[in-house]
């Protein structure tokens, strides 16, 4: 068992600050989906709902508060809750059979299930707290949790011939066990001293069953649709109406049923001990695809899949919609002035569509809108999002549909959608408009990866005048996606299905195709001297350098003025030290994202977590993974910085998340420095920073009489400090000067720090 103890401010405080401020330098926060209840409990004081990402609880006065893996939570994808009302502990399962228990301000985890090597289904399905503990109905059986001592107590595997089964529901009455396995029901006394012998549970009702439990010394089974009451050693019709079931609950003596028809009505319906039918919720805003229903003091508390959390009382009713996204992004993501904006999209390895239709997610002064079709019907036709970019003229956004065209984005919002007459459909596919890439270079024109048109390549103009180009290279389905321009405004471009990279120079006029020069990147020494022929991503860094991730490490373009001269320009594989050893840059990992920071260091996505690089790509600075920080998952999908807070989101394969980082883009002029906090409050232990600068400004902070307390240097423009003198002492309360000075030397003076100490 492994306990984690967690601080007060990081349960509550940092709650707020973790989904609706900028988090401070070195934390984190989650940007994770809300919409979608999947399970919920009662905590007393408390209403716990889950979802498959996180959970988060509403109290008595409506507050709400989220638990996530940045605020201790263990893991990120959830399959059930549970509370214990004696103990006051909530049991939460995670997909992956993990178990976290909270209580109080704890976290105490229990690995041994997930970590276990035993070969089976380990999920968790349904928790049942009983006297200090928790039984647990998973795949392979019952699993019994040690509530008090945080431990597996013992398995039972009550199969036939004591092989393992699955256990869809778990109770008890004054004698009995009762297990609503897939072979049936079957009950055992719970006085029995050996419970994990199967030969001591008894088959009473043949049969899958998909739930069990006990209202009133009744003892109910759910048998697909219909609800079956026992009676001694028979079983009699309790309740049927027709509807598929999609859970069963009893609660406060009651018995809530959740349905759903194929044609997509849904219901819950409250039955009491006489199977009479007390109360139907049909409300379409808050029932729509109900996973669960309580009652807590005779209101209903529904978790939807669709509408989140609804309380009832009387006729009326609040429903619970947290704020964040629609649901996690795979596709690209950028930042535009205070606006972060990510694309839901993805394809398949062989880049076919993924019919995803949940549009692009914006998060603007703390707060998410969801673009999509869902919201907005004039995106109907628009699935599978996945590259985006900013017009820097007016800040309005264009992003690229995978079928659906390329889509202008303006306030309102007003959409303009671009399909045939400007693009090309897929060769194969008529009906189809596959946008893969996007780019702005330095005239303003937008560069567009028209995905397996027979001209790929297409440019809309600043003057909103459109051209396609036939790109002199076989292409495997004529695969183009990102596009990347460098200093010398060449366009490089990825091509997927193992085609390798492509480069491109328009030369004086892009109207004129006889200047044109292209040249196309591969695996070898001949070729271009990639790591592999699959090409995953490219970045251009401070240098002028493109770096390209590959599935098999990394290349970079260190000579790019040379592309289209006689000798030409290959990549190198930069060498990174780790320790007493060094290797190839990422030597046999999937690089999927390369993001460039205001220091020039790079942020390197693959399956194995987020890499720190140095800038010149020798040294790693950090390695994020699940293990060592609360990134949601290793698999990382895509990166993008912040360069004004240098805060870094990485898209990952559950859910967004970011982290406040010391670098940032720097300014023109030292002229707006910002300090924060300032002033610095008593006791206060984290990292000040010192934004708003030049590139590598140095920073010096003084007392009043010019006396020198600490100097440093910035990443990019951004300068920390840790609010200790040169000798590591921390200072006193009081006034301190903030010099800048360029790297022309110049220096004067930026602001001023205050400092209250107890």
């Amino acid at each position: 068992m492994r306990i984690i103890f967690i601080v007060f401010f990081l349960i509550t405080s940092f709650k707020a600050i973790a989904q609706q401020q900028l988090p401070p330098l070195g934390h984190w926060r989650e940007h994770l989906p809300y919409n979608s209840a999947i399970d919920i409990a009662d905590g007393t004081d408390k209403v716990y709902c889950a979802t498959p990402f996180s959970i988060f609880s509403v109290n008595k006065e409506n507050e709400k508060e989220r638990y996530s893996r940045i605020t201790g939570l263990n893991e990120t994808g959830i399959s059930a809750i549970a509370f214990d009302k004696n103990k006051s502990k909530l049991f939460v399962a995670y997909s992956n059979s993990n178990i976290d228990i909270i209580y109080r301000n704890d976290i105490f985890n229990i690995p041994d299930i997930k970590r276990d090597n035993i070969i089976g289904n380990k999920t968790i399905y349904q928790i049942y707290p009983y006297q200090n503990k928790f039984y647990l109905s998973t795949g392979l059986g019952v699993i019994v949790i040690d509530a008090d001592r945080y431990e597996v107590m013992d398995t039972w595997f009550i199969g036939n011939g004591g092989n393992q089964v699955r256990v869809n529901g778990f109770t008890n009455n004054a004698q009995y066990f009762f297990a609503a396995t897939e072979e049936g029901l079957k009950a055992a006394d719970m006085h029995s001293p050996n419970l994990a012998d199967a030969g001591n549970w008894q088959l009473i009702k043949s049969g899958a069953c998909q739930n069990v439990f006990e209202v009133n010394g009744k003892v109910l089974v759910q048998q697909n649709d219909t609800l079956f009451l026992q009676n001694g050693a028979s079983w009699s019709l309790f309740y049927t109406d027709g509807w598929p079931i999609i859970n069963t609950t009893e609660s406060e003596n009651n018995i809530t049923i959740c349905e759903r028809q194929t044609n997509g009505m849904a219901r819950v319906v409250i039955l009491n001990t006489d199977g009479i039918v007390s109360r139907v919720i049909d409300n379409s805003g808050a029932v729509s695809f109900p996973r669960k229903a309580i009652l807590i003091n005779n209101d209903p508390w529904i978790a939807d899949q669709y509408a989140c959390l609804s309380h009832f009382t009387g006729n009326t009713y609040h429903q619970f919609v947290l704020n964040s996204p629609q649901n996690i992004s795979s596709g690209e993501m950028v930042v535009g002035k205070n606006i972060f904006y990510a694309t839901s999209g993805a394809v398949n390895d062989n880049w076919n569509y993924q019919y995803n239709g949940e549009g692009i997610y914006v998060l603007k002064d703390g707060g998410w809108n969801n673009i999509n079709r869902y919201n907005y019907s004039a995106l109907d036709s628009l699935l599978d999002f996945l590259c985006i970019a900013i017009d820097k003229r007016d800040e309005t956004i264009w992003a690229g549909s995978y079928g659906g065209g390329l889509l202008h984005i303006k306030p309102g919002p007003q959409f303009e959608i671009f399909k045939q007459n400007k693009l090309d459909a897929t060769v194969g596919d008529p009906t189809s408009y596959r946008v893969a890439g996007l780019a702005f270079d330095t005239d303003n024109n937008l560069w567009i990866s028209n995905f397996g048109a027979a001209q790929p390549l297409r440019v809309m103009k600043a003057d909103g005048s459109w051209k396609s180009f036939t790109i002199p290279f076989t292409l495997f389905q004529n695969a183009l996606s990102q596009i990347v321009i460098d200093n010398k405004n060449y366009k490089w471009m990825v091509s997927p299905m193992g085609n390798g990279l492509v480069c491109y120079d328009h030369g004086v006029s892009i109207e004129n195709i006889a200047d044109d020069r292209w040249r196309k990147f591969g695996a070898g020494s001949v070729n271009g001297n990639l790591p592999s022929n699959d090409v995953l991503c490219i970045s251009k860094d401070k240098n002028g350098f493109v770096w390209v991730g590959t599935s098999d490490g990394i290349g970079v373009f260190q000579c790019t003025e040379l592309v289209f001269a006689a000798q030409g320009c290959d990549a190198v594989w930069p060498v990174v030290k780790n320790g007493n050893f060094a290797g190839y840059l990422f030597k046999g990992q999937e690089v999927r994202s390369i993001a460039v920071d205001g220091a020039d260091r790079k942020w390197i996505a693959t399956k194995n977590g987020v890499f720190l690089i140095s800038a010149d790509g020798e040294k790693i600075i950090y390695q994020f993974t699940e293990d060592n920080s609360p990134l949601l998952s290793n698999d990382v999908k895509k990166i993008t910085i912040d360069g004004i807070s240098g805060e870094v989101f990485f898209a990952t394969q559950k859910g967004i998340c970011s982290f406040r980082s010391t670098a940032t883009e720097g300014a023109e002029k030292n002229e707006e420095v910002l300090v924060f906090p300032n002033p610095v409050p008593p006791g206060y232990a984290g990292t000040i920073a010192i934004r708003g600068l030049v590139n590598n400004a140095i920073v010096k902070i003084t007392e009043l009489d010019g006396r020198l307390v600490y100097q440093t240097k910035a990443l990019g423009g951004q300068a920390v400090w840790d609010g200790k003198n040169y000798r590591g002492q921390k200072i006193s309360s009081g006034a301190y000067l903030v010099l800048v000075s360029d790297e022309g030397r110049k220096e004067r003076l930026a602001t001023k720090i205050f400092f209250i100490q107890r």
